[in-house]
């Protein structure tokens, strides 16, 4: 892991619970039965093959029913996912479809011998994409990080995360191998 991550992780340990006026970025009814947590790195490449294939079924058969909703969130990796959340949760009412977008794109931004270029080229690919984002600003919103940084903080205390994605349903550690027919039959013992 980067080590200017751990030093932040470290320094913003005794954050509290996060501002109230970031959002979680949620899909699907708000009381939905089942509870399925995320935790995610924009920048990991098992996050973004769940995305794109996983994800898609799991919208259609259980989130768009109805059945589950799915909160996403940050496990950032290294500076470069650290700031992709922060952009990503910068604007609440676009924070899911940024969030799609910069996993399915991923190889478009996720390039760059530097943090400067990698952010340099998220920044290209979030004007390029059309989200009106003042990318500075969010980039250097402390609320927004404390947030992001929190949730690092929660998973790993709570329900002991380690790597990405970690999949955790109605508070319980998803353990078997990822992919849509393994939790395909959790999610079914559960309704």
């Amino acid at each position: 892991m980067n080590k200017t991550l751990i030093i932040l992780i470290l320094l913003f340990g005794f954050i509290t619970n996060s501002n109230a006026q970031t959002k979680r970025i949620i899909s699907g009814n708000e009381n939905a039965k089942i509870t399925i947590i995320a935790y995610e790195s924009l920048t990991c490449s098992h996050c973004a093959s769940f995305h794109k294939d996983i994800y898609p079924q799991l919208k259609k058969e259980y989130i768009d029913t109805g059945i589950a909703k799915i909160e996403f969130r940050h496990f950032p990796l290294d500076i470069a996912a650290f700031n992709a959340s922060k952009i990503a949760q910068c604007k609440s009412d676009q924070s899911l479809e940024i969030l799609k977008s910069l996993y399915l794109n991923q190889q478009a931004w996720v390039k760059g011998d530097t943090v400067e270029a990698i952010n340099n080229n998220l920044k290209k690919f979030i004007e390029k994409e059309g989200f009106e984002i003042d990318f500075d600003k969010c980039i250097n919103d402390k609320e927004i990080e404390d947030f992001v940084l929190n949730d690092r903080i929660e998973g790993s205390k709570n329900f002991k995360v380690n790597a990405t994605p970690t999949i955790i349903i109605n508070d319980k550690k998803f353990e078997k191998s990822l992919n849509y027919k393994n939790l395909k039959k959790s999610l079914e013992k559960l309704i």
